[in-house]
């Protein structure tokens, strides 16, 4: 299920939000749950995940720029797309990662234009996110959340950080052209995040949730020399 938040002081603004991204997610048989904010304050106070959220710049009280400087600094990083009648104020949203903008009023050509980016992007091996499809479900989960990935009969278990295990079915070849350069296949059932590495030795990668996991002898010359190279690149 892909989380949407929209955050608009208009409620027409927010309904054709709304509109506009049931229609364009449900001809893609992608489930959607959209949850609706009247200020940056509301917003702000939730705590529940957002994958993609649509946020009005110009908006009584805290605007959507200070509104995004604050959720960037705690833990949203999920998409952001501005809402704004002002076209210049966009150039202030590179600081806060925004992914794109829209201009009211929205017209539907360039919404679907940049949903059909932003949804690429989200099944891309260069994003920072990787779109995870169980049935009719879609979920995003952030690469960096991924502490390690392990296939057993078929299924891909994503150990997450926060403790919470996604599983699905894939095959290993195909989540490894998904991922990027952090991740290595440190043996045929696991795929592990460096960035989450926390030791090595003996054929064992030690990682930060207190796994251990298993480094094949075939490949532990060549994890030696992935891990240096990690190493000087942070």
């Amino acid at each position: 299920m892909i989380r949407i938040a929209i955050c608009d002081d208009e409620k027409y603004m927010s309904d054709q939000i709304q509109e506009l991204a049931c229609a364009f997610f449900g001809r893609r048989n992608r489930e959607t749950a959209i949850r609706r904010f009247s200020c940056g304050r509301e917003l702000l106070e939730y705590d529940g995940q957002i994958d993609i959220l649509f946020l009005d710049i110009q908006m009584k009280g805290m605007d959507g720029m200070e509104t995004a400087k604050r959720l960037r600094a705690g833990k949203f990083r999920g998409f952001l797309i501005f809402i704004t009648v002002l076209q210049e104020m966009v150039f202030q949203s590179f600081e806060v990662q925004a992914y794109d903008y829209l201009v009211k009023p929205i017209e539907e050509a360039r919404f679907e234009k940049t949903m059909e980016r932003l949804l690429a992007s989200m099944c891309s091996a260069g994003g920072s996110s990787l779109l995870v499809q169980k049935g009719y479900e879609s979920r995003i989960i952030q690469k960096e959340d991924i502490v390690f990935c392990e296939i057993i009969d078929r299924k891909i278990y994503l150990n997450l950080a926060s403790g919470e295990v996604v599983d699905y079915y894939e095959r290993i070849e195909n989540l490894e052209t998904k991922l990027d350069s952090r991740f290595f296949r440190c043996h045929r059932s696991f795929l592990i995040n460096l960035g989450h590495l926390r030791g090595y030795k003996n054929g064992t990668a030690y990682m930060d949730n207190g796994r251990e996991i298993p480094v094949s002898r075939l490949r532990g010359k060549e994890f030696s020399s992935v891990i240096l190279e990690y190493m000087k690149d942070m």
